[in-house]
């Protein structure tokens, strides 16, 4: 028996010092920004500051056609109707701060709800394409000074092609994208 016990142990000794262990990188960013489901969430982004934009644009016209027809009219009320005008004025200034903080943090919890779930579903890809390939570590190339790639498989090209990013698609594509769908919404309707 105890040359059964010496044997497995010298037996797993020698895997130990002779095993590799294996790392990876990837680009976890470069997943995030190029899923198809990160275009859908920027839609829904884009609607969500669309509208919220318009809504403080239609409030602030308030306020300014308030402002002149104060400036126009002030010298010929009454003290309390120019009271009653000041205090408006006021109260849709406060309306226009108040809906301005509400609706930064409101399209902040938006996004974040939106993206959770596709950084998850890039971190569950890359956690089974690591367990799969028997990798001890993955690390996120965009979090480390140096790391030499020689020493480390890169699973972005698999991740890739497991979240359905097309091949072509890169983050200068994107960019380019968005900056073109960025112009086309500045440029005035004919």
């Amino acid at each position: 028996m105890k040359k059964i016990v010496l044997f497995a142990a010298m037996a797993l000794a020698t895997f130990a010092a002779n095993a590799q262990p294996k790392f990876a990188h990837v680009n976890f960013t470069e997943l995030v920004q190029l899923m198809p489901e990160a275009d859908k969430a920027r839609e829904a982004m884009t609607a969500s500051q669309k509208e919220a934009s318009d809504t403080f644009q239609s409030m602030y016209e308030e306020y300014q056609t308030k402002v002149q027809q104060y400036q126009q009219k002030a010298a010929s009320w009454t003290p309390a109707i120019k009271e009653s005008k000041e205090k408006e004025l006021t109260d849709i200034q406060q309306r226009l701060e108040e809906f301005n903080q509400t609706i930064q943090q409101e399209l902040q919890q938006q996004q974040q709800q939106l993206m959770a779930p596709i950084y998850q579903k890039a971190q569950d890809t890359v956690s089974k394409l690591a367990k799969d390939g028997g990798y001890i570590y993955v690390m996120d190339q965009s979090t480390f000074l140096y790391f030499d790639p020689a020493q480390s498989t890169d699973l972005t090209p698999a991740a890739r092609k497991a979240l359905g990013i097309p091949e072509g698609r890169t983050l200068e594509t994107l960019q380019a994208e968005l900056q073109a769908q960025a112009e086309a919404q500045a440029a005035p309707a004919k």
